[in-house]
């Protein structure tokens, strides 16, 4: 079923999450197969013709640019981390308009956290000549994971459409009371079911089948990383997309050029 057919609900928006775990921790387990590969992700070390960044930017900004040809960043639930868009061939599709206008994009902090603490901590290699294949799959990573914490943005709308809390997100945002929002925002309980569910999922995935019933299955990732990664990254910037959404859902949709510069978090 397409996520935005039908009515929007937070029971929804969760499900939505919970598929797009199974994506993500697929796509982590599948990179920490291969070297951390420093390499590609380091500028001026390739000599493409006419660009000096890394190895992994050409790729992304090559693959952004192919896959915008087709559509997927028309889409209200992807963004892109680079802006070498082509205009679709396809038709375009109307999506029904769920979310308040935004510009939010924190894709930089999401390439940077991934580059610099996310590979380091599931590669225990440090360099294995795949230099292809982990950025192959380091665009997958990238993409599942900017798809999953720019989803905040529709849990954020959910939460603030709930008519349970309405009027109580209507009342802090006016005020600008931000720890109180984020307060709000937080469900400690359906957070702890998160880290519970995706250690297991990682356990599960990660095991090598081929093991006889008496011993004891070769695991591709210690699962505990994955909760880790979910608390310490994917969590918190979710919560920033989420608390800086509701920041500004009370702005009205035409407001200057000025006011939205001061909300834009800028691809580069």
């Amino acid at each position: 079923m397409n996520f935005f057919e039908g009515e929007m609900s937070l029971e929804k928006v969760r499900q939505t999450l919970i598929r797009l775990e199974d994506t993500i921790i697929f796509q982590l387990i599948e990179r920490s197969q291969f070297g951390r590969n420093k390499i590609i992700y380091e500028n001026n070390k390739f000599g493409f013709k006419n660009f000096s960044g890394s190895f992994l930017e050409y790729y992304v900004r090559e693959r952004e640019s192919l896959d915008s040809s087709i559509r997927r960043y028309d889409s209200p639930d992807e963004l892109p981390f680079f802006n070498k868009l082509q205009s679709p061939i396809l038709p375009k599709l109307e999506y029904p308009k769920v979310l308040h206008p935004n510009n939010i994009n924190v894709n930089n902090k999401i390439w940077d956290s991934y580059i610099n603490n996310v590979v380091p901590r599931i590669c225990p290699i440090d360099d294995d000549s795949n230099y292809g294949s982990s950025a192959t799959i380091d665009i997958s990573c990238l993409q599942a994971l900017s798809r999953r914490i720019h989803f905040g943005k529709f849990v954020a709308e959910a939460k603030f459409t709930d008519p349970k809390y309405h009027e109580e997100y209507v009342k802090l945002i006016t005020n600008k009371e931000k720890d109180k929002i984020y307060e709000l925002l937080t469900n400690k309980e359906v957070e702890k079911k998160l880290l519970a569910r995706v250690e297991k999922k990682a356990r599960t995935f990660g095991q090598d089948i081929e093991f006889k019933d008496n011993e004891i299955p070769h695991l591709k990732i210690q699962p505990t990383l994955i909760p880790e990664l979910y608390r310490d990254f994917i969590i918190p910037l979710t919560k920033e997309v989420e608390l800086e959404y509701l920041l500004n859902r009370l702005n009205e949709p035409n407001m200057s050029e000025e006011e939205k510069q001061g909300n834009l978090y800028l691809i580069f």
